[in-house]
């Protein structure tokens, strides 16, 4: 079994709604071999990974995948890879389920499968897919193994090492506690590095925390908790009860300061945390001394406290609030007259709460220095057996992250504990404290039992509360989402999502620039570039995930608009978990063959997603089948529809029933866009009204219009806002490069477009026809290089039914063809087509070619260029230099137009092709006699 491909997708895809991990597999020789079929294979497996027995599989109750591995044949080792990289993802902590393979599909595939399995943490999720591929390989006889597993595999070995990747890259306890309380508010966030530190909440709503320090974490108040000695003093000056305090900065000054204290005395850090360096109940000066040489391994400056007897406990304060007590015990055994104190530790250690660092609940025992020196003063050594019932602890400290256990004792404080803790928290500052109260009974007050505070602690962890050894968890991430999103306060900013074949960037530009005049700070991706309320801050094509979250994660934006391609879909699917609207405009042929899209059919799939995950609002293209199909996918609470056929008989039900719609009327002034929504009837805007249709007569920007107007409406934005929008946005190409720019300054009229399939050619193409046009009609043509040859020969076809002279040429990037096989197809198809030879021409460079259309145009002729490079050729417009042009293709300007020679298709048996270059670098094709 080999490792085709592997894909990560990062939020919503076509495979679930949430983030997978996509192995492309080939199973070779192995597909004649089903799991039932290896000898021995499924008890081997079963007993690398008896947890295998939970999965229910297709059969939905434990002991399902189980069954598929045995009944007959048994399972596919794909569906085997499934499993196994789920369940080798648990052991290392993640809490994931969901799994489904399927066959690749199609004739050279037989064989290949994709395994799609949920991941947490995307580095842990794909290195347990590798291991799970090992483990299976391992398993095999050795005429099935790949090359990738051998006999000297050590399964153990490599879920420890794994285990500890998890540990680095997973989120921790605490930070998890947060997360899961934000979901449950549903309140979105983003990781935003490999650690802990996480934004909640969408633009200039967003909150962060970096485990459980929060952005309204006083950093003043942060620097005084990690002075030990300094938030001493201040509790003290308060009255609250803390332990006498001494600094030393070597062993015979602690020494010195131990006995002024007196006997028994705590040796820590000054600034360290998690019970590292800290020594207890030290009664002798040479104690002290070797506690001072190891508490300075994590500080310079150390603290000599006088020693309070009783237990820790600590006491987690939000927002000035007690939310949780724990008891922390030191980790310890318990002598049984058996085994030997290691013997004990393991035993200990075999305890399935246990695991390495944060993994599990509790954390695994190991001997060190403090073990050590509590042997030592017992006079006992791992080889000790400790008599039945006897306690030996190896901590000092109830530390979890040391092997410590915890009890709830939240529902037993004492009020004046309570206060206490309170206080304490506000005279630090920390709107979320741990504080670390000594005492003998935490349900006595101190002021009749006594104790002390001896720290408080920014950023405390969560570990103890949520998964207590003993006693009721609690739910501390709830008080902590509550203090910074109170009730009523917003997390989410709105989000429209726009997708399709044709339109989106127009319309997501239309919407952006409509809710700009309504006010408000828009995040704009698209395919130029994000921008902030206007300004460009990244260039490129910001269509995918990334953009997205870039928007998200800005704290200036109010409203986010976001052009949505099939391209990021399929890549690592959406940015973000749930859109409020989300539009799709049309479904037309285009990148069809790439990517695992093969049919129109499934490129809806996909463009489906933006529906799926719509909340409010699903606006539908209902001129369209594959679009209208989607209603059944969306939970959104309302659909909307667009139609440009006033007759729509499901759209007329839709109205009926109170439903939203936009319907483009005809009236005897022209044509209206209207809307209705709740039975009211909406007249919007006349067609011609709008900058951006060229007086009506471009009905593709007319849709795009009204699937503008659509979303803004469902966005809450006025009707009379939202008209006002459409009539102040043109498509100059500064508001909407390659969109539709006319350029009006030359004797001939030019319009630039990024059209580059064929239902943007035909949209086009009726625009042309529409338009009053004296002259010729001339078009400067391409497609793109990893299209389908009948997508470009389909392209090429549409722009001759429409154009009286077509050019034909390649973009800058052939995308893996030959440098002039695109203009070949496309003349290949005209020529096939019956398409006058005088008719068309090849220029192979494209500012080569947009030269020679340019240079063509006559007073009253169209030139319409279809770009690429949309920044050089709209130069090219600009600065064009009528009289050089004539010059350089021949001819007069006003004269009889030039003539460029036919080309011949680049085949053998038809002849050649050659390309003539000049001076300026405009190549042209001639026929070559054989």
């Amino acid at each position: 079994m080999k490792i085709l491909e592997r894909r990560v997708y990062r939020g919503p895809n076509q495979y679930a709604l949430f983030p997978v991990m996509r192995f492309t597999v080939d199973l070779g020789a192995l597909e004649a071999w089903p799991s039932a079929k290896i000898e021995g294979f499924n008890a081997a497996l079963l007993a690398a990974l008896p947890s295998l027995g939970e999965h229910s599989c297709s059969y939905g109750v434990a002991g399902g995948f189980v069954r598929r591995l045995t009944e007959e044949d048994g399972t596919w080792l794909g569906h085997v890879l499934e499993h196994v990289a789920i369940e080798v993802e648990r052991l290392a902590g993640a809490n994931v389920s969901f799994g489904k393979t399927r066959a690749v599909g199609g004739p050279d595939a037989t064989g290949q499968y994709h395994v799609i399995y949920e991941y947490e943490e995307e580095r842990v999720g794909d290195a347990a897919g590798d291991l799970a591929h090992r483990l299976i390989d391992s398993l095999l006889p050795a005429e099935l193994r790949s090359s990738s597993s051998g006999d000297g595999f050590d399964y153990k070995a490599e879920l420890e090492e794994l285990i500890t990747l998890a540990q680095r890259r997973q989120l921790g306890p605490s930070t998890s506690a947060l997360v899961r309380a934000a979901e449950a508010r549903d309140i979105p966030w983003l990781r935003l590095n490999e650690a802990s530190l996480v934004q909640f909440g969408h633009g200039k709503y967003q909150k962060r925390i970096q485990a459980t320090i929060t952005s309204e974490t006083h950093h003043i108040a942060v620097s005084i908790a990690s002075d030990k000695e300094e938030t001493n003093r201040i509790l003290a000056d308060l009255g609250l009860p803390v332990p006498h305090q001494r600094l030393a900065r070597s062993a015979d000054e602690a020494a010195r300061a131990a006995k002024r204290l007196g006997y028994p005395v705590v040796v820590k850090p000054l600034d360290a945390n998690h019970g590292r360096g800290v020594s207890i109940d030290l009664k002798t000066d040479g104690e002290v001394r070797l506690a001072f040489d190891k508490a300075r391994e994590f500080a310079r400056t150390i603290v000599i406290e006088s020693f309070i007897a009783g237990h820790d406990h600590r006491m987690l304060v939000v927002g000035g609030n007690l939310i949780a007590v724990a008891k922390r015990v030191p980790g310890h055994v318990v002598g049984d007259g058996v085994h030997t104190i290691a013997e004990l530790v393991d035993l200990v250690n075999q305890d399935p709460r246990r695991g390495i660092g944060h993994e599990k609940v509790l954390t695994r025992l190991e001997f060190d220095h403090q073990a050590d020196r509590l042997m030592e003063q017992k006079g006992v050594s791992q080889a000790t057996v400790l008599p039945d019932g006897e306690v030996f602890f190896l901590r000092s400290t109830g530390n979890l992250s040391t092997g410590g256990t915890a009890i709830d004792l939240t529902d037993v404080v004492h009020p004046d504990n309570r206060e206490m803790a309170s206080r304490a928290a506000k005279a630090i500052g920390l709107d979320v404290a741990g504080i670390d109260f000594i005492t003998t009974d935490i349900s006595r007050s101190y002021r009749e039992v006594g104790g002390g505070i001896c720290e408080v602690n920014a950023a405390p962890g969560f570990r103890m509360h949520v998964a207590p050894t003993e006693g009721k968890p609690r739910d501390v991430g709830a008080p902590v989402m509550e203090m910074l999103f109170p009730p009523g306060t917003p997390a989410r900013i709105p989000i429209a999502s726009i997708t399709g074949t044709n339109g989106k960037t127009t319309t997501t530009r239309m919407l952006a620039h409509i809710h700009k005049m309504d006010g408000k700070k828009v995040g704009l991706a698209t395919t130029d570039g994000v921008y902030i309320d206007g300004v460009r801050t990244v260039v490129g094509d910001m269509t995918g995930p990334r953009a997205a979250q870039m928007v998200l994660r800005d704290p200036d934006v109010d409203l986010a608009v976001l052009e949505t391609a099939r391209g990021g879909l399929v890549r690592a699917g959406m940015g973000y978990r749930a859109c409020d609207v989300g539009a799709v405009l049309n479904v037309t042929s285009d990148h069809l063959g790439m990517r695992g899209v093969d049919t129109l059919e499934q490129l809806a799939e996909v463009k489906r997603i933006v529906v799926e995950v719509a909340r409010d609002c699903a606006v539908l293209n209902a001129d369209d089948d594959l679009c209208l199909r989607m209603a059944d996918h969306t939970k959104a609470s309302r659909i909307a529809y667009v139609t440009m056929n006033p007759r729509h008989e499901l759209v007329r039900k839709h109205i009926a029933s109170g439903g939203i719609a936009a319907v483009l009327e005809e009236q005897i002034r022209g044509q209206m866009i209207t809307l209705y929504d709740r039975g009211a009837h909406l007249p919007l805007l006349w067609t011609h009204l709008i900058p951006a249709t060229l007086e009506g007569r471009a009905l593709h920007n007319v849709q795009n219009a009204m699937f503008a107007a659509t979303i803004a409406h469902a966005m809450g934005v006025k009707i009379e806002n939202i008209r006002q929008g459409l009539r102040t946005f043109d498509t100059t190409f500064f508001q909407a490069p390659g969109r539709l720019n006319v350029y009006d300054k030359l004797p001939f009229k030019v319009i630039l477009d990024y059209g580059h399939n064929s239902a943007a050619m035909k949209a086009m193409a009726d625009l042309v026809r529409r338009l009053d046009v004296s002259g010729r009609r001339i078009a400067v043509v391409s497609a793109p290089g990893d299209r389908r040859d009948e997508d470009i020969a389909d392209i090429a076809r549409q722009a001759a039914a429409a154009f009286d002279h077509v050019i034909l040429r390649r973009d800058d990037d052939p995308r893996g063809r030959d440098l002039d096989e695109v203009p070949a197809i496309m003349a290949r198809a005209l020529r096939e087509a019956g398409v006058p030879a005088d008719r068309y021409s090849i220029v192979v460079d494209e500012a080569a070619a947009v030269d020679a259309g340019l240079a063509m145009g006559r007073p009253g002729d169209l030139v319409v260029l279809f770009g690429d490079n949309l920044t050089r050729s709209w130069k090219q417009i600009i600065y064009f230099n009528a009289q050089d042009a004539a010059e350089l293709i021949g001819g007069e300007q006003g004269g009889e137009p030039p003539v460029l020679v036919p080309p011949v298709v680049h085949e053998p048996e038809v002849g050649g092709l050659t390309l003539i270059a000049d001076e300026r670098g405009v190549r042209l094709a001639r026929e070559t006699e054989d």
